[in-house]
């Protein structure tokens, strides 16, 4: 049986302020991602540090709990228990099997996941995707469930799950076609369609 402790008050205080900020924000959801035991939950577009408060409140609101991606580094004592609190997944881009499969090999060792990431990389994006996304859940062998938002609606929503099939390109358009459907707006949309016929290349493609 799995040792289970109870989450640390900073941890509780932090969840409850960020739910207070989404809620008095009045963002509303279109509807609830599909019930899956372990999926990558690709955020987009990432274009203000608001974005972060909408992720914390929507997980919070569709009772998903979050998992993130962190620099081993930054889950040392005192901060070892509020970042594993606040989902935080450690790992070490230095590891011998690399970062792709050491993220791999803690997704299938969970029994629920749910990794959020933000394909895009920063808020200064063009719009293209770095792929390391996908060949996580390739190698996990685990759906992509992309999600939207928008700032100036206040609306946001999460798409059908995209199973990887091995074509980055034939994937990626899948997702692109479905984010342009409920952004038709969103020029950041247009170059990830482009992305995805083969027209751009991911972005930082030689570190992948």
């Amino acid at each position: 049986m799995k040792e289970t402790r109870k989450a640390s008050l900073l941890s509780r205080i932090v969840w409850r302020l960020l739910k207070a900020l989404y809620d008095s924000q009045g963002f509303k959801l279109e509807n609830h991602p599909p019930k899956l035991k372990k999926f990558i939950l690709a955020g987009s577009p990432h274009t203000t540090n608001w974005d972060f408060i909408y992720f914390a409140g929507a997980v919070q609101e569709v009772g998903i709990m979050p998992s993130f991606i962190g620099k081993h580094t930054l889950f040392k004592w005192p901060m070892t228990n509020f970042m594993l609190d606040m989902g935080g997944m450690p790992v070490d881009r230095s590891a011998p099997r690399g970062y792709v499969n050491t993220v791999v090999d803690k997704i299938k060792a969970a029994d629920e996941i749910a990794l959020v990431i933000a394909p895009e990389g920063s808020r200064t994006s063009d719009g293209r995707w770095r792929s390391g996304f996908y060949h996580i859940a390739l190698g996990a062998g685990i759906p992509i469930v992309p999600a939207w938002v928008n700032h100036e609606t206040k609306a946001a929503g999460f798409g059908d799950p995209v199973m990887p099939s091995g074509d980055f390109h034939a994937d990626l358009a899948k997702i692109a076609a479905y984010l342009k459907s409920r952004r038709p707006d969103c020029e950041r949309f247009d170059v990830l369609a482009a992305q995805a016929r083969g027209e751009l290349e991911a972005p930082g493609k030689k570190r992948d």
